[in-house]
C-alpha cells in the first residue's frame, strides 16, 4: 500500500505561480510566441516538502516548454540530494500518525479531493494542455480518468478488509491482514500529467502509506496543482512529497531504503531499468511498461466505420498513449481492405505535412 503527505505553507505558493502557467493569452493559441511588453522570468516549480512548496536550491534547471509555441512556461528543478532526503524524511516521520489515523478518516480527504478536482478540472486541463500539448477535450478525459481512481480510493474501507476462514484444519483459524507498507513512490511519464499521477496517490495515501512522487520533468504543473488541491482536502503535513529530476533523482528513489514499494509507468527501458534496480534492493516494484494494443478486425466489420476507428486508435494524441494501436489484425480475407488501409495511410501522412506545412 502506499501513502502521500502533503504539509501547508512554505516559501513559494503555487498561487504565485498562476498567472504565467495557468492563463491562456493570444500567444498560446498561436503558433508563434509573441514578444512580452514586460518579459519576466519564467516561474520555478517548486518542490513539496513536508506540507512546504519550497523553491530547489538546486543549480540546475531544465525548461519546461509549450509544445504549441515554443514559449518557456516555467523552470524546473533537479531536485538535490539533501532535499530529498528531506521529502523521504517527512514521509518517513508522517508514517505512524498516518497509519493509525481511521480509515474513515482518509476516506473523507479522498470524497473532498474529488469535490476539489471537479470544481478546478478546467484550471487543471488547460494547464495540461500548456505544458504537454494536448487538446483542451482530451486534457479533461485525462483528468476524468483520473478523477475515477479517487472516487474509488473513496471505497477504501470495504477494499482494505482481510480475510477470515475458521477452522481450516483442527483447532486452527486463519486470518489475513492487509496493513500499509510505509514510505512509498511513483514514477511519472509525460503523457498523462494528471491521470497517473492519480492511480498512485490517492489509493496509496488512502490505504495509509506516505508518498514521494516524480512528475515528468516535461509536465510537472499538473501534479503541484493536485498537491494544493489534496493539501486544501486536509491530507497532513509530509504525506504527501514532490520531487523533481531525471535519471539522478529516479536512481536515489531505487536506491533509498526507506522506500519500501515504487509504481513506474513509461517507456521499457525505463521500466527494465528501474525494476531491476530497485527489486536488487527488496523493494516492491510495479513497472507499466509499452502496452501498445492490437486491433483485429473481424470480416463482416463495415469499412467506413472500421477505418474510422483505425486512424483514431492509431494517429490519436500522436500516437503517445498506452492504448494506442500499432498492429492490425485481418481475419479472414485482407485483400479487400488493402485499399481502404492504403489510402488512410496516405490521408494522414497529408495531414502531417500540412501540419507541419502551417
Amino acid at each position: 500500500m502506499l501513502r502521500f503527505t502533503l504539509r501547508r505553507g512554505g516559501a513559494r505558493s503555487l498561487r504565485s505561480l498562476s498567472p504565467q502557467i495557468f492563463a491562456f493569452t493570444n500567444s498560446h493559441l498561436s503558433t508563434a510566441a509573441e514578444p512580452s511588453l514586460k518579459p519576466r522570468s519564467p516561474p520555478r516549480v517548486p518542490n513539496l516538502i513536508g506540507g512546504c512548496f519550497v523553491d530547489s536550491q538546486s543549480s540546475e534547471f531544465i525548461d519546461v516548454i509549450n509544445p504549441a509555441t515554443q514559449e518557456v512556461v516555467s523552470q524546473l528543478p533537479l531536485t538535490t540530494n539533501d532535499e530529498f532526503k528531506a521529502a523521504v524524511s517527512a514521509a518517513k516521520q508522517a508514517f505512524p500518525s498516518w497509519r493509525n489515523t481511521p480509515i474513515t478518516t482518509r476516506q473523507r480527504i479522498m470524497f473532498k479531493l474529488q469535490e476539489l478536482i471537479r470544481r478546478d478540472m478546467d484550471k487543471i486541463a488547460m494547464n495540461i494542455t500548456t505544458e504537454q500539448g494536448k487538446t483542451l477535450k482530451d486534457a479533461q478525459g485525462d483528468v476524468f480518468r483520473g478523477l475515477e481512481v479517487v472516487e474509488h480510493a473513496c471505497g477504501m474501507a470495504t477494499l482494505q478488509m482481510g480475510e477470515f476462514a475458521p477452522n481450516v484444519s483442527n483447532g486452527i483459524d486463519t486470518y489475513s491482514l492487509r496493513e500499509p507498507l510505509g514510505v512509498c513512490a511513483g514514477i511519472c511519464p509525460f503523457n498523462f500529467p494528471a491521470m497517473i499521477p492519480l492511480w498512485m496517490f490517492p489509493v496509496a495515501t488512502t490505504c495509509g502509506n506516505t508518498y514521494i512522487l516524480k512528475p515528468s520533468e516535461k509536465d510537472p504543473g499538473a501534479s503541484i496543482i493536485l498537491a494544493e488541491l489534496a493539501k486544501e482536502a486536509g491530507l497532513p503535513d509530509g504525506v504527501l512529497n514532490i520531487v523533481h529530476g531525471t535519471n539522478d533523482i529516479v536512481n536515489a528513489i531505487c536506491d533509498d531504503d526507506d522506500i519500501r514499494a515504487i509504481s513506474f509507468v513509461g517507456s521499457n527501458t525505463a521500466g527494465m531499468h528501474i525494476y531491476s534496480r530497485a527489486s536488487a534492493k527488496g523493494k516492491r516494484v510495479q513497472s507499466n511498461m509499452g502496452a501498445k494494443n492490437h486491433g483485429v478486425v473481424m470480416p463482416d466489420a463495415n469499412v467506413d466505420a472500421t477505418l474510422n476507428a483505425l486512424a483514431a486508435a492509431g494517429f490519436g494524441a500522436a500516437g503517445q498513449r498506452c492504448m494506442a494501436l500499432s498492429t492490425v489484425v485481418l481475419v479472414g480475407g485482407s485483400k479487400s481492405w488493402y485499399c481502404g488501409v492504403f489510402y488512410l495511410f496516405c490521408y494522414w501522412i497529408f495531414l502531417i505535412q500540412l501540419i507541419f506545412v502551417s
